[in-house]
């Protein structure tokens, strides 16, 4: 019972982590989905309308801890197609 709610969290867990980020890589992996920002791609990627909007709530914090870490390679790459 115990090793079954532990694998249960586990699981809960690695959908999180696997969810989150899914801003800041699509913006700046997948070409068009940049959306001509230079700046917070992934943050503005979350915030748009579009069928993802209901993740947005768990990424939008994560993607904007990943993209305030890519600012240097975000302020000499330029704007994302």
């Amino acid at each position: 019972m115990i090793k079954r709610s532990i694998l249960r969290s586990m699981v809960v867990v690695f959908s999180v982590m696997v969810l989150t980020g899914c801003g800041s890589i699509i913006s700046r992996m997948v070409p068009g989905q940049g959306h001509g920002a230079q700046y917070y791609p992934g943050v503005q990627w979350d915030v748009r309308d579009g069928p993802w909007r209901y993740v947005t709530v768990i990424d939008v914090p994560l993607s904007m801890i990943v993209d305030t870490f890519m600012l240097p390679i975000d302020a000499r790459h330029g704007p994302y197609e």
